[in-house]
C-alpha cells in the first residue's frame, strides 16, 4: 500500500469555504448514474477483463469498478460528459470499491488501487473543466456504496442472530476505500445509497477514525440514504427521520436521499428530511420507478420537470441516479437555474434518538419510560432466561415492556457467569429481528466498556449509552466519550468521580458540571445528548445515612438542570426499593410515588418496569402517604422507615400464606388471546409473535381434518395479510422476516403430524408409494441477498409435499444448473428483489436453454412482474414454460398445475399464448426501440455447428400429390380450440380448452351445443362426400446462401438452382442476443453439406362454395359460418396430419415419434412449418415460388389471388424445416437498410417491397 500524502494537493480550508459559499448561493448540480452510462457501452466480459485481468479466474462482467483500469478512457469520457452537461460535482466510479464488494469477484487485493485510480480519473476530468472556468470549481466526490451485505439483518430466516457482515469488517473495508480515495485526490467523501444504516455507521466510523489516524483535516462528508418502499423506509426498516438521527453525529456537510424511488415518491420523505436536518440537503432520484422491464420510462425533459418539485420545496444539491445520464443532467441543470437554494434551518435543541423509528424528546413529554426488565439486575426472570440460553423467551420480555409503555429499552447483561460481549451481541440481534422492539431506541447498559461497544456494533439506530463516568479519571472518560461519538449515541453520565459515587446534593452537582464541560467541549457531545444519572440509591435500609438518598436526588435534579442546560436526568428505579425484594407490589408503589415528585423537579427519564407501574392516585392513600414520608425522610414521629418495614413484613407473611394454600395471582391474558384459533394464528403471524404459535397450532390441529388444511387455511390467510400489508407499504421487510419465522415454527410443529397423515394415506393407497415426490430447486439469483419471499414459497410448497432444495442467496447460474441436473429437479424457482436481478434472471434463462435444462421455471420477487417475465425472460427459455408467480399463495396452484399430466400441457400453452400477446403488446408500446443495422444483426445470427451426418435425407424426394385425401383420417387431428374462438367462446382456466370448455360456467353449455352441431355437420360431410381435400408435399436439396437466402436444387450435386427462397432477419433488440432469419436453420453452402427443405400446400375447401349456395337459398347464415369454420379445421387438420407423415415417413427424420393429438397441437415435435405471410416471414410473395416449383395450381387446384391469398379460403401452405434448433419467431419491425437489401435480392423496387411489408416497417 502506498504511503498517503501528508497534505492535500488543494487548500482544504479554501475547499470548505468554496462549498459553503456555493451551497448558500445556488442549487448545486450533482452528476447522474454512472452505471446507466456504462451500460450504454454494452461491455462484454473481455471488455471488463482487459489486459490487466485477462487471466483472472472468475467472471468480471458488471464489476464496473475495474473499468477504471481496463476502460479508463470511457470512465473519463462519462465524467466529462456530466461536467459538460453542467455538473458541479462528479462521483468516482467506486460504488463497489470495498473488499467486501470485490470479494464477490475475487479482487479484494485491488481495492486501494482502484479507488486511487478512480479518483485520479475523476480529478483529471474535473481539473480540466475547472481550468476552463476557474470561477466555477468542479469537484470530485469519492463514492462509497452500501456493500452487498447487511450488518443489521440476518440472511437466514431461521437464525436472526446470524450476520454475514460484522461491523468491524465493514468499518475496516470502508477505511481501506477512504485511504484510496484520499490518495487519489478526491475532494469529498460521499457515503451513498444507504439501505442498511448500520453499514453506513461503519463507514462513518471509518471516516472519523481514518482522518484521526492520518492527522489530516477531514474532507467534507456527504451522506445519502435510500428508501425502498411506499412507507418511506430503508431496507433495514428505518424511517427517513430515524435514518438521519442515526447518522447525524457525523455532522455531514450535505445529507439526502437517492435511488430506489422516482421523484414523485421520494419527495414527501425528502420534505421530512429537509425539516429535521440542520445542514445542506440533496436528492438524486431515479428516472421514475423501474418499469416492468427493469428500465426507466422518464425522458430527460420529464425527469427535469418532476425533479424541479424538489427545487420548489427547497433543496441545496440535486442530481440523478438510476436511469439518468448526461442528457438528464443537462435538462435538470437548465430547469433548476430559476429556483433559489434552500435555507438551512437552525439546529434543534431537542434530544433525537432512534430505533427503526425516530424518537424526538419533546418538551411536552413529562417522562420517558425506559424498560427495565431486560436488565439482569432488574429482573430475576430475565436473568434466568439469559443464563439458560433461552433468548427467544428473553425477547418476549422486551416485547412485554413495549406493550406496557416503555419508550426505550434498557439492556444490561452484566453477570460474572455470562460472557457479556457474546450475550449482548446475540440478544440485541434477536431483539432487532422483532419489528415492534426494533422500532424503539435501545439503552446499552453495562459497567464494561467492551460490552457497550458490542452493543453499539449491532444497533443501526442512535442508542443511549449507559454509562460512562469520571470514576477512572478524565483520560478514560474522554477516550470512551470519543469512541461513542464515532458510533453515534447519547450518553448517560453517572454521578461518579475518582473519589467514588455521589450520594449528596453538592457532590452530585460538582461531578455533573465538571463532566458536562468535558463532554461538550472535548468530546463534542451536544448538551441534549447528555443524560445524567444522579444515582437513585436504596432507602429504608435501616441505616440512617441512607435516609436522605431519595430526597437529595430530587433536589439535585433541579439544580443540575439549571446549571447544565439541555441535559436530561435519569435513574434506575429498581435501586430505590431494593430493600424489599420479593414484594413487587410494594416496590412498584414506591417507584410510582418517587417518580411523581422527581419528575416535577426535573427527572425526565428513568429505567422503569412500565407495565407494572401503578398510577399515583390509585395507590392506597395510607400506603402512599407512608412512602412519601420515607422518600422525603420526614414524618411527625420520625418512625416512617420502621412503619414501612413493618408493612413489608406483614405483606410478605400474607403472600407466604397465599402461596402455602396454592393461591396464585390472576394471570392477565392479552386481549387478542381470547379470539378464535384462526384469529390468534393470524395475529401471531402478522405481529411475528412466536410465544403461542405452538399451542395455537395444536388447537387448530384438533379442529381441522388435516394439517395441510391448517397451512392452506388460517396460516396462509395470515401470511396473505402479511403480503397485503407489505405490498401496500404498511409493513416492511424485517416484519415480514419475523412473520416468516413464526410461520416456519408452526409448520415445523405440524411436520411430524403431516408425516403421520402421509403414512396413513400410503397405507390406505399403497400405489401412491410408487409416485415420486416433486422436487423444486429454489435460489435467489446472483447479486441479490433477499430471500424472504422465496423462503415463504418454499415453506408453502414443502407443506404441500414438495421436496425443496434451497440454494440460498447470490446463487450463480452455474450452481443452479449443476444442482438441477444432479437432483433431476422438476421445477426451478428464481427469486430476486433488486432491479439488477431482472437481468440476472434473463441471463439464467439463456444459460438454462443452452445447458439443456428442460423443466418449468417459476419467477418471483418484489421487483419481478408478469410483463417482464413475458417479454424478457420467457423468450430466452424455449425448453419449457416460464411462469411469474405473484405471491406464495399462488405458488402451490402454479406448481401443481405444471406437474399435473392432465392439465400441464394446456396450462403451458395458455401461458405461452398469454405471454406472447403481452410481449407483442410491450414491443408495440415502446417509444424508443433499439435496432441493429442489418450487417450487425447478421453477425449475431444463430450459429449452428453443422456436421456431416446430422441431416436426414427425405425418404420421398421430389413432389407427392394428394388428389382426394380421406377426410375421416383428419377428424382426430382437428384442433377444436380455434373453432370455439371463431364463435367467441373462450373458457377460463382450467376449463379453457377442448373438451374442458364444456365445464366452463359461462360458455360451457353453449360450446357443447355448438360442438354437437359441428359433429353432425362433419358426419354429413364425410358420409355424403360434400367436401374434398387435396394437397401437395415436396422435398428439395438446399443450402443457405448470402446469409439470408435459401437456394433450392434439383439434385444433390447442387449444380442447378431451381429456385431461391428469401428470408428476413430480426433487427429489433432481442433478449437472447440472437437475430434470427429462417435461413439460419439451413446449412450454409460453404459447409459443403447438403441440406433439405420441404414445402406443402393443402385445402379442404373444395365443394364449400356449392354448399354455401344451398344454405344461402334458405337464408341459413348459421350453417354458412359453421361450414366455413369446419372447412378451416379440416384444412388445418390436414396440415397437421401431413406434417406428422413428413416427420415419421415422407422425410422420416423422427420415425420413432409418438405424440398424442393434444401434444401435436402444442407443437412438441421436432421441426417447424412456417408460412409466408406469418410472423417469421411476413412476405406473401414467397408463395409464388412455392406454387411455381410444386405446380400447386395445376395439380391441386389451389390457386393464388391477386393479393396472394389462397383459394379455396380453407387452405394452408408452408415450408418444412427439420433441424432440432428450428423454432418459430416473430420478425418484428425491420429498418430501411434491410428493406433496400431485400428488395435488391428479390429484384423488387423499394416501394413494392414496402407495400408487402408495411406492417413490419420501423419507419414511415
Amino acid at each position: 500500500m502506498e504511503k498517503l500524502p501528508t497534505e492535500y494537493d488543494f487548500d482544504i480550508k479554501e475547499l470548505y469555504s468554496y462549498l459553503e459559499t456555493t451551497f448558500k448561493s445556488r442549487i448545486v448540480i450533482l452528476d447522474g448514474g454512472m452505471g446507466t452510462s456504462i451500460q450504454k457501452y454494452k461491455f462484454e466480459e473481455e471488455d471488463y477483463r482487459g489486459e490487466m485481468f485477462k487471466d483472472h479466474p472468475g467472471e468480471l462482467k458488471n464489476n464496473s469498478d475495474v473499468l477504471c483500469f481496463t476502460q479508463p478512457d470511457v470512465i473519463r469520457e462519462i465524467h466529462e460528459g456530466y461536467l459538460e452537461a453542467g455538473a458541479d460535482i462528479i462521483e468516482t466510479n467506486t460504488f463497489n470499491g470495498t473488499s467486501i464488494a470485490q470479494s464477490d469477484f475475487g479482487l479484494e487485493s485491488i481495492v486501494y488501487d482502484v479507488n486511487v485510480k478512480a479518483s485520479q480519473l475523476a480529478r483529471e476530468a474535473a481539473d480540466k473543466y475547472t481550468a476552463k472556468d476557474p470561477s466555477r470549481r468542479r469537484l470530485v466526490a469519492g463514492a462509497m456504496g452500501p456493500m452487498p451485505r447487511t450488518s443489521s439483518l440476518s440472511p437466514d430466516v431461521n437464525d436472526p442472530a446470524f450476520r454475514n457482515l460484522e461491523f468491524d469488517q465493514a468499518k475496516d473495508a470502508y477505511k481501506e476505500q477512504i485511504r484510496g480515495l484520499v490518495a487519489g485526490g478526491a475532494h469529498i467523501i460521499f457515503i451513498e445509497t444507504i439501505f442498511d444504516t448500520l453499514n453506513s455507521k461503519a463507514a462513518i466510523y471509518a471516516y472519523l477514525e481514518f482522518f484521526e489516524e492520518v492527522e489530516l483535516e477531514r474532507l467534507p462528508l456527504f451522506i445519502s440514504g435510500t428508501l425502498i418502499d411506499a412507507a418511506g423506509r430503508t431496507l433495514s426498516g428505518q424511517t427517513v427521520e430515524a435514518f438521519y438521527i442515526s447518522i447525524m453525529h457525523a455532522k455531514p456537510f450535505c445529507v439526502g436521499l437517492n435511488c430506489a424511488l422516482g421523484a414523485d415518491l421520494m419527495l414527501p420523505f425528502f420534505k421530512r428530511l429537509s425539516q429535521i436536518a440542520p445542514t445542506f440537503v440533496h436528492a438524486y432520484p431515479n428516472a421514475g420507478l423501474p418499469n416492468e422491464m427493469g428500465g426507466y420510462d422518464e425522458t430527460p425533459e420529464s425527469f427535469a420537470e418532476n425533479v424541479s418539485e424538489f427545487a420548489i420545496e427547497g433543496i441545496n444539491m440535486i442530481g440523478g441516479c438510476c436511469g439518468t445520464d448526461k442528457r438528464f443532467i443537462k435538462c435538470l441543470a437548465e430547469k433548476v437555474k430559476e429556483y433559489p437554494r434552500r435555507e438551512v434551518p437552525k439546529p434543534t435543541n431537542l434530544t433525537l434518538i432512534s430505533g427503526q423509528s425516530e424518537f424526538i424528546f419533546h418538551p411536552s413529554f413529562n417522562f420517558v419510560n425506559v424498560g427495565e426488565r431486560c436488565n439482569i439486575s432488574g429482573s430475576i426472570k430475565f436473568k434466568k432466561l439469559i443464563k439458560k440460553d433461552q433468548y427467544e423467551e428473553a425477547v418476549a420480555v422486551a416485547q412485554a415492556q413495549i406493550e406496557n409503555g416503555a419508550q426505550i429499552l434498557d439492556i444490561n447483561l452484566d453477570d460474572g457467569l455470562i460472557n457479556g460481549v457474546t450475550a449482548m451481541t446475540k440478544f440485541i440481534r434477536l431483539m432487532l429481528a422483532n419489528p415492534d422492539i426494533a422500532a424503539v431506541p435501545l439503552m446499552i447498559d453495562s459497567s464494561k466498556f467492551e460490552v457497550i461497544e458490542a452493543g453499539l456494533r449491532n444497533c443501526q439506530g442512535k442508542c443511549i449509552i449507559n454509562s460512562i463516568s469520571l470514576k477512572e479519571g478524565e483520560e478514560e472518560f474522554i477516550k470512551h466519550g470519543k469512541i461513542i461519538q464515532k458510533f453515534g449515541g447519547s450518553i448517560i453520565i453517572m454521578a461518579f468521580d475518582e473519589s467514588g459515587q455521589a450520594t449528596g446534593i453538592d457532590d452530585r452537582i460538582q461531578i455533573c458540571t465538571r463532566a458536562y464541560k468535558i463532554a461538550t467541549e472535548v468530546c463534542g457531545f451536544l448538551p441534549q445528548d447528555i443524560i445524567f444519572d444522579l444515582n437513585i440509591l436504596t432507602i429504608a435500609t435501616g441505616m440512617e445515612e441512607h435516609s436522605n438518598y431519595a430526597k437529595d436526588f430530587i433536589t439535585a435534579a433541579e439544580k443540575v438542570k439549571e446549571l447544565c442546560p439541555g441535559v436530561h436526568i435519569s435513574g434506575g428505579l429498581s435501586n430505590l426499593s431494593f430493600s424489599f425484594r420479593g414484594l413487587n407490589d410494594l416496590r412498584e408503589a414506591m417507584h410510582s410515588v418517587f417518580l411523581y415528585h422527581a419528575i416535577q423537579k426535573g427527572m425526565d427519564m428513568g429505567i422503569v418496569n412500565a407495565g407494572n407501574l401503578p398510577i399515583y392516585e390509585d395507590i392506597k392513600p395510607e400506603l402512599r402517604d407512608l412512602i412519601e414520608q420515607v422518600i422525603f425522610n420526614n414524618s411527625p414521629e420520625n418512625d416512617h422507615n420502621e412503619r414501612l418495614v413493618k408493612y413489608a413484613t406483614e405483606e410478605k407473611a400474607r403472600l407466604d400464606e397465599m402461596k402455602s394454600k396454592g393461591i396464585k395471582k390472576e394471570v392477565v391474558v392479552a386481549e387478542w388471546r381470547s379470539g378464535t384459533v384462526e384469529e390468534r394464528l393470524s395475529h401471531s403471524l402478522v405481529k411475528g409473535i412466536a410465544d403461542f404459535i405452538i399451542e395455537d397450532t395444536e388447537e387448530a390441529r384438533q379442529k381441522y381434518a388435516t394439517c395441510l388444511e391448517i397451512i392452506e387455511g388460517p396460516l396462509m390467510d395470515g401470511m396473505g395479510v402479511v403480503g397485503e400489508l407489505f405490498g401496500s407499504g404498511k409493513m416492511f421487510l424485517p416484519q415480514v422476516i419475523c412473520s416468516a419465522r413464526v410461520m416456519k415454527k408452526s409448520v415445523a410443529y405440524l411436520e411430524p403430524f403431516m408425516e403421520e397423515e402421509k403414512q396413513a394415506k400410503l397405507a390406505e393407497n399403497p400405489e401412491l408409494i410408487e409416485q415420486a415426490q416433486t422436487t423444486v430447486l429454489m435460489a435467489t439469483v446472483k447479486g441479490d441477498v433477499h430471500d424472504i419471499g422465496k423462503n415463504i414459497v418454499g415453506v408453502v410448497l414443502a407443506c404441500n409435499n414438495y421436496k425443496i432444495i434451497d440454494l440460498g442467496v447470490k446463487v450463480s447460474v452455474v450452481d443452479i444448473i449443476k444442482k438441477a441436473k444432479e437432483e433431476k429437479v422438476d421445477l426451478i424457482g428464481l427469486s430476486g428483489l433488486i432491479t439488477p436481478s431482472l437481468d440476472e434472471m434473463v441471463f439464467n434463462a439463456k444459460e438454462f436453454n443452452k445447458n439443456g435444462i428442460d423443466v418449468p421455471i417459476l419467477i418471483g420477487g418484489a421487483t419481478t412482474s408478469k410483463m417482464h417475465t413475458a417479454a424478457k425472460i420467457a423468450p430466452c427459455y424455449k425448453n419449457n414454460a416460464v411462469v411469474h408467480v405473484l405471491d406464495a399463495s399462488r405458488a402451490v396452484v402454479v406448481a401443481s398445475t405444471l406437474i399435473d399430466p392432465k392439465n400441464r400441457d394446456e396450462y403451458k400453452q395458455e401461458i405461452k399464448e398469454e405471454y406472447e400477446e403481452m410481449r407483442l403488446e410491450y414491443l408495440e408500446g415502446l417509444t424508443e426501440k433499439i435496432s441493429f443495422p442489418l450487417e450487425k444483426a447478421r453477425k449475431k445470427k444463430l450459429h449452428i455447428q453443422w456436421e456431416r451426418g446430422m441431416i436426414k435425407r427425405p425418404n420421398n424426394m421430389g413432389v407427392t400429390y394428394f388428389k382426394e385425401y380421406d377426410l375421416e383420417q383428419l377428424v382426430d387431428y382437428i384442433s377444436w380450440d380455434p373453432f370455439f374462438h371463431t364463435w367467441q367462446l373462450r373458457g377460463k382456466y382450467p376449463n379453457r380448452g377442448y373438451p374442458k370448455i364444456f365445464n366452463d360456467k359461462n360458455c360451457g353449455e353453449e360450446a357443447e351445443k355448438l360442438f354437437n352441431k359441428a359433429q353432425a355437420m362433419i358426419k354429413n360431410i364425410i358420409d355424403n362426400k360434400l367436401l374434398t381435400a387435396r394437397g401437395v408435399v415436396a422435398f428439395y436439396p438446399c443450402n443457405q446462401v448470402d446469409e439470408d437466402d435459401i437456394e433450392l436444387y434439383d439434385n444433390e450435386d447442387r449444380d442447378n438452382v431451381i429456385a431461391k427462397l428469401y428470408t428476413l432477419r430480426q433487427q429489433q433488440e432481442t433478449e437472447n442476443g440472437q437475430y434470427l432469419a429462417l435461413s439460419d436453420f439451413i446449412a450454409p453452402k460453404e459447409t459443403d453439406i447438403v441440406d433439405y427443405i420441404g414445402m406443402f400446400a393443402c385445402s379442404a375447401g373444395f365443394g364449400q362454395e356449392e354448399l354455401i349456395e344451398e344454405y344461402k337459398k334458405d337464408h341459413d347464415d348459421f350453417n354458412i359460418i359453421l361450414l366455413k369454420a369446419i372447412s378451416d379445421r379440416f384444412a388445418e387438420a390436414m396440415a397437421e396430419k401431413l406434417h406428422e407423415d413428413v416427420r415419421k415417413d415422407l422425410w422420416g427424420y423422427a420415425s420413432e415419434e409418438k405424440f398424442s393429438n393434444k401434444e401435436l397441437v402444442y407443437c412438441k415435435y421436432q421441426g417447424i412449418r412456417p408460412a409466408p405471410g406469418y410472423p417469421s416471414q411476413p412476405d406473401h410473395t414467397e408463395k409464388k415460388t412455392m406454387w411455381e416449383i410444386m405446380k400447386v395450381a395445376e395439380e391441386t387446384g389451389i390457386t393464388l389471388t391477386e393479393n396472394l391469398a389462397m383459394d379455396p379460403a380453407s387452405s394452408v401452405s408452408g415450408i418444412y424445416m427439420a433441424h432440432p434448433q428450428a423454432e418459430y419467431f416473430s420478425l418484428g419491425e425491420i429498418d430501411e437498410d434491410q428493406v433496400i437489401d431485400y428488395a435488391n435480392r428479390k429484384g423488387f423496387t423499394k416501394e413494392e417491397t414496402e407495400q408487402w411489408l408495411t406492417a413490419n416497417l420501423s419507419y414511415k
